[in-house]
């Protein structure tokens, strides 16, 4: 049996643990409203907003819900920087081809020139600016972070051209006290900085994606608690667990995820690590 069959045996219509999660399933953390409340204002006059936090608290979903939602408005361009680590002249050609500009690395002036026209005239049709998003925004480069800022000034800094949302980790937020990046670190309009889930959001979260994917049943509550007790106020590992169990229970056959699943499923784990870390005797 293939697994999605295996998923639709369950009721589920996707996995709901797995990075996939359609847009408008999406669970909105309790700090989200109020962010993307004031982004949605930003973006009619531009400027930049951050969002920041350690491994798996869920800042590219964030980012992904920040996405979903501003392309709704229609009249908004958003990009999405796929390669945060270019060089120069290689980020250049990124923007280009996100905002339908076609650039060369050899004419760089060029290039801002014609980046800067094509967001004028969408500011000139549209209520909105263009929206840029970079996920791993603690990998660029310092020249191209400040490039980014030159290319959305205009009229001596007393207009912007260009909304920024820079998502990164802890890194990201240090980079911006430097020098050199300061400038971009005073010009942060919004920040949202995300901490580990208290084991009700946790457990709010995990409610939700069950029901959006169609089998609210899958867990027993014991398990819920279970999974919740055991993550660290990370979503991140409390996905991986449940992704975990899920296959383990489509293995094995089982009719529902419960909290025997989670304790044989894992002892397994810990025992074969266990095993790997004995050292043959001589």
């Amino acid at each position: 049996m293939s697994h999605n069959k295996s998923l639709a045996g369950y009721g589920l219509k996707y996995n709901p643990f797995l990075q996939g999660i359609p847009n408008e399933d999406l669970w909105v953390p309790p700090a989200a409203d109020a962010f993307i409340f004031r982004l949605e204002s930003i973006v009619r006059t531009g400027g930049f907003a951050m969002i920041t936090g350690d491994s798996g608290l869920g800042k590219s979903k964030m980012l992904q819900l920040v996405s979903s939602t501003l392309q709704q408005k229609g009249d908004v361009i958003v990009g999405v920087m796929e390669r945060p680590q270019s060089s120069l002249g290689d980020f250049y050609r990124e923007l280009g081809e996100l905002f339908g500009v076609n650039l060369s690395a050899a004419n760089r002036y060029g290039g801002f020139k014609a980046l800067r026209q094509k967001w004028q005239a969408h500011i000139a049709s549209t209520l909105y600016k263009p929206v840029l998003l970079i996920d791993e925004a603690q990998e660029m480069h310092t020249q191209c972070l400040s490039e980014i800022r030159l290319l959305g000034s205009v009229n001596f800094d007393s207009d912007c051209l260009l909304t920024t949302v820079l998502c990164g980790d802890s890194r990201l937020s240090e980079r911006l006290r430097d020098v050199e990046l300061l400038p971009i670190g005073t010009r942060i309009r919004s920040r949202l900085i995300l901490e580990p889930l208290t084991p009700n959001d946790l457990a709010d979260m995990l409610e939700h994606l069950l029901r959006a994917s169609g089998a609210p049943h899958l867990m027993t509550d014991e398990l819920k608690n279970t999974i919740v007790d055991h993550c660290a106020g990370n979503p991140r590992i409390l996905m991986n667990q449940a992704a975990e169990l899920l296959d383990h229970a489509i293995q094995n056959k089982r009719s529902q995820l419960d909290e025997k699943l989670f304790f044989d499923t894992f002892s397994i784990v810990t025992r074969n690590k266990n095993n790997k870390k004995k050292k043959p005797t001589p």
